[in-house]
């Protein structure tokens, strides 16, 4: 109930009179309810972030209004996915109202609100101390990170690490996130500039991505703001899982 209850703004309440005895369904299954922080404008396929199953529900979406609910690009297209996550087009979770964003986000994740479109700039020397102490791997200096393939949200699933003493392909997105920060890289959904050269090699990185988490199902702050909006509870859960259905069982 908690999604439900800060997206539609009812108190608890309401909320679990509203959905008592229903269910979100897809055929006879109940569904994996999966939410994430911020989706950046698009949603994420389940299978590329965890096991290879697919659930026709956890598929890609547009984060948007009907009115701005144009066709969403092949965000697994590398030029895609780069004018996506560089020009930022609006989404409903595309938004710095702190009323809203204090209804999903803990006080400190308040303070650095930047997470629709965000930016992480590394040293060479913090790059390859990153991904030595994340993967007990020393790749030596770190010459590229090359995105090998993306998911329908413009998260990179397999990202090649390219080291002056060795190349490797890492995925899936949780793994990614995880050797590229000290603690979780904000999401795999990011277009990497390198810095001047010396000696062939890069002296800085910078990372510019998009939306927060693993993008799969709902998204917290887009619901939110969807409910800002006067959007149903119902309507909210049909958007983010397309062809799922709310049944009344008691």
């Amino acid at each position: 109930y908690h999604g439900i209850t800060k997206a539609s703004n009812a108190t608890v309440a309401e909320a679990v009179r509203a959905t008592r005895g229903r269910l979100l369904m897809h055929g006879k299954t109940i569904c994996d309810a999966r939410f994430t922080k911020c989706c950046g404008g698009a949603t994420e396929e389940f299978e590329n972030c965890w096991e290879d199953k697919h659930y026709p529900y956890l598929t890609a979406i547009r984060d948007a209004d009907q009115e701005e609910n144009r066709p969403l690009p092949d965000l697994t297209n590398e030029e895609e996915a780069e004018h996506w996550i560089r020009k930022a087009p609006k989404s409903f979770c595309d938004t710095h109202d702190k009323k809203i964003l204090s209804q999903i986000l803990n006080h400190y994740d308040l303070e650095n609100p930047d997470f629709y479109r965000w930016h992480i700039r590394y040293t060479q020397a913090e790059l390859a101390e990153l991904i030595r102490t994340n993967t007990r791997t020393d790749y030596g200096d770190i010459l590229d990170l090359i995105p090998v393939q993306r998911g329908t949200s413009g998260r990179i699933c397999k990202l090649k690490i390219v080291g002056t003493l060795k190349t490797f392909t890492i995925g899936k997105e949780m793994e990614i996130r995880r050797t590229l920060s000290d603690s979780h890289l904000r999401s795999s959904a990011f277009v990497v500039d390198k810095g001047e050269l010396k000696d062939g090699v890069p002296q800085w990185f910078l990372l510019s991505g998009a939306g927060w988490g693993h993008g799969v199902g709902l998204c917290q702050v887009g619901a939110a703001v969807m409910g800002e909006k006067g959007y149903t509870y119902e309507e909210i859960l049909r958007h983010y899982y397309k062809g799922a259905e709310i049944r009344q069982f008691y």
